[in-house]
C-alpha cells in the first residue's frame, strides 16, 4: 500500500499528497499503444494478466502513487444480457433499454459469473504492482449505467433517459445494484483498497431528479461496503454535492471535476478524500504555459496548512485526455510533488 494513499483515506495531514489520474493508462499512453497493436481491448480489460500489465505501465512510467483496475463501466450491461462491441470505435450495445426490452435482462443472479474476471483482474495487478504502490478499483454508477442502456452513450440531451427515469430507472436500478454490489465485492477481497463510483451522467440531472432517483440508489452502495466507495459525479452542481453530504452516506471519498473550486472546499471538509482537479484540457498546452497553469492552480492549495489540505489526492477534473503529451503528465507529477516537498 502507498503511504501516501493511505493517509488520505485516513485523512492524515501529509506535506506531499498522492497521485492518481482517471484514465492514466489509456490512449495516449505509449506503453497502451503497444499493447493495443497487439491485442484487442476487450482482452486488454478481460484477461487478468494484460488487464494488470496495462494498469501497471502508467506506474512504471510516471511513478504515480496509485494503479487502477483496467476495466470499463459498461461490462454490467454486457452481463446482464445487452450484448456490447469495440469492434469499430465506441462501444455499441446489442439493443437499446426501453419497457418493451426490460424483461430481456437477465436476472442479477445469473450476471454475476460474467464478472467474475474484474476481480481476477484485480488480484493479478496487486500482484504485479510494487508493494508501495496502491490500488483502487471502479464501476459505473446506476444512473450512468441507464443512461448508456437507453442512449447507447452520455452525450447530449438524455431525452430518453429522462422520460423513461420515473417508470423505468428504479426498477433497472434495483436489477443492477446487487450485480454492482457483487463486483465491487470481489475488487476489494482481489486487493482493491477502495473502489470508485463513476458517474459520468450525474451532472446532467437536475438537484430534484438527483435526489430523488439517483441517490438512494448511491447511498445503498455506499451503506454496503461503509468506508471503501468514492464517488466522482462528473458535471455536478453545488447543490447536488450538497444533496451528496446531506444523505449521510459512508462514502470513503469524493472526486471533483475542474468546475469546482476545490482548494475552497478542501478545509471545509471534514470526512473522507477529495481527489482533483487540474483541468485535463490544460496538460495539452506547451510546455511553459503548461507548467505556468499549473502553477497558478497549486498556489490556492500551497496556502493552505498541511492540516487544511488533509485528505487531498492530487488529479485531473476528468480523466487524461487522448493525444495528451506524455512529458506533461510525467511534469504534473513531478511538480505536484515539488510544490509541496
Amino acid at each position: 500500500m502507498n503511504p501516501r494513499f493511505q493517509a488520505a483515506l485516513k485523512r492524515e495531514a501529509q506535506k506531499i499528497p498522492p497521485i492518481w489520474l482517471m484514465r492514466q493508462a489509456g490512449r495516449y499512453h505509449r506503453h497502451y499503444q503497444g499493447l493495443r497493436a497487439k491485442h484487442s481491448f476487450v482482452d486488454l480489460c478481460k484477461k487478468p494478466e494484460l488487464a494488470a500489465e496495462t494498469a501497471l505501465g502508467p506506474i512504471l512510467d510516471f511513478d504515480f502513487d496509485t494503479a487502477i483496475l483496467f476495466s470499463d463501466i459498461l461490462f454490467p450491461l454486457e452481463a446482464l444480457g445487452m450484448g456490447l462491441s469495440y469492434d469499430d470505435g465506441p462501444p455499441k450495445l446489442g439493443f437499446s433499454l426501453d419497457e418493451e426490452t426490460f424483461p430481456r435482462l437477465k436476472h442479477w443472479n445469473d450476471a454475476c459469473p460474467a464478472l467474475a474476471f474484474q476481480g481476477e483482474a484485480m488480484q493479478a495487478t496487486r500482484a504485479l504492482l510494487p508493494a508501495d504502490k496502491s490500488l483502487v478499483g471502479f464501476v459505473g454508477g446506476p444512473w450512468t449505467l441507464f443512461v448508456y442502456a437507453v442512449e447507447g452513450s452520455h452525450k447530449g440531451s438524455l431525452v430518453k433517459s429522462k422520460q423513461l427515469l420515473p417508470s423505468l430507472f428504479p426498477r433497472f436500478a434495483e436489477s443492477l445494484l446487487p450485480l454492482l454490489a457483487y463486483t465491487i465485492g470481489r475488487q476489494l477481497a482481489a486487493g482493491a483498497e477502495a473502489v470508485m463510483i463513476f458517474d459520468t451522467a450525474a451532472g446532467e440531472l437536475s438537484p430534484e431528479f438527483y435526489a430523488r432517483y439517483s441517490l438512494p440508489f448511491l447511498a445503498a452502495l455506499a451503506r454496503l461496503h461503509p468506508g471503501k466507495l468514492g464517488y466522482y459525479g462528473k458535471g455536478m452542481s453545488e447543490a447536488q454535492l450538497a444533496l451528496l453530504k446531506q444523505s449521510h452516506a459512508p462514502f470513503a471519498g469524493l472526486g471533483l471535476d475542474h468546475r469546482h473550486g476545490l482548494a475552497k472546499i478542501l478545509p471545509l471538509t471534514e470526512t473522507g478524500f477529495l481527489q482533483g482537479n487540474f483541468d485535463q484540457s490544460l496538460l495539452h498546452l506547451d510546455g511553459k504555459a503548461f507548467e505556468s497553469a499549473l502553477r497558478d492552480y497549486l498556489a490556492p492549495f500551497q496556502a493552505l496548512s498541511v492540516n487544511e489540505r488533509r485528505g487531498w489526492v492530487a488529479g485531473l477534473g476528468h480523466g487524461v485526455l487522448p493525444a495528451t503529451p506524455e512529458r506533461n503528465v510525467k511534469r504534473y507529477v513531478e511538480l505536484v510533488r515539488e510544490a509541496f516537498a
